[in-house]
């Protein structure tokens, strides 16, 4: 996948960081403020100037959108809090976002700065070719990911690993933001599983396709890929094992609480 210009020749520790960066960022400006600036084209193309599996696909999103909203509406109102909506940004090869100038290469993405999710719908055609994760649900996965990062906003938990991170070592930041990427791995799964118990969402072979996806983008799993061998200390997104494990954990009990990757090990 391409790598934007400016994101070149900052060391083995930012290469790798910037391999991971390419597939669910937390917030793109971490990686993004090392680059020049560039300029780009206008995010989005219209719906005419789109393939029909585009449009397919935009309108997958669109639905597994709205039935987020459906979801973390209730749950936060269950708990005295009230959500406040995100807004889909569907691109095209670049975008311009509040946390900065980000190329299709960077993948999904949430920007908590102006609480909106970011997906180049060319990212699905690499799930399905270069990853072999295809499916409907696999691709719901992806979006449930980023927005469990806005969820993780709207709690506070977001500003406060940030902080945490500009205290922290690069090691050791890298440690925090794994468990963010898990635990929004798990608010996926717990979308997943109110989701399917209020609209019966799931049908047989959805979840092996979200596991596959999980297991695919695991920081391990892309390391080993790239370049033979796998550095744990540049794990900012969780193994395979991990990522997989934390889904299944919020598909299985729906809990939030259960959510957790901040007290629990591994």
């Amino acid at each position: 996948m391409r790598v934007s210009r400016g994101m070149v020749g900052g060391g083995v520790g930012t290469l790798i960081m910037v391999l991971v960066a390419l597939y669910f960022g937390v917030d793109p400006t971490i990686i993004l403020q090392q680059a020049p600036p560039v300029t780009g084209p206008p995010a989005g193309a219209s719906r005419e100037a789109r393939s029909t599996e585009e449009n397919r696909l935009a309108d997958f999103v669109s639905v597994v959108l709205a039935d987020t909203e459906d979801t973390w509406n209730d749950l936060f109102r269950r708990g005295g809090k009230t959500y406040r909506e995100p807004r889909l940004i569907l691109f095209t090869d670049a975008v311009e976002s509040a946390c900065g100038y980000a190329e299709s290469a960077v993948g999904p993405f949430y920007c908590p700065r102006d609480e909106k999710v970011y997906i180049d719908l060319g990212f699905f055609r690499e799930m399905r070719d270069r990853f072999h994760a295809p499916g409907d649900f696999a691709q719901a996965y992806v979006i449930a990911h980023e927005i469990g990062h806005h969820v993780q906003n709207l709690l506070g938990i977001s500003e406060k690993v940030q902080n945490a991170r500009s205290r922290a070592s690069q090691v050791e930041g890298n440690r925090i933001s794994v468990r963010l990427e898990l635990q929004a791995d798990c608010l996926a799964g717990v979308w997943a599983y109110h989701a399917n118990r209020m609209r019966n969402i799931i049908e047989e072979g959805d979840v092996e396709e979200a596991l596959g996806a999980a297991s695919a983008i695991g920081d391990d799993r892309l390391q080993r890929q790239s370049q033979g061998f796998v550095v744990p200390d540049a794990f900012t997104h969780g193994t395979s094992e991990q990522r997989v494990r934390w889904f299944r954990r919020g598909l299985q009990s729906g809990e939030v609480n259960l959510c957790n990757t901040f007290q629990e090990a591994g």
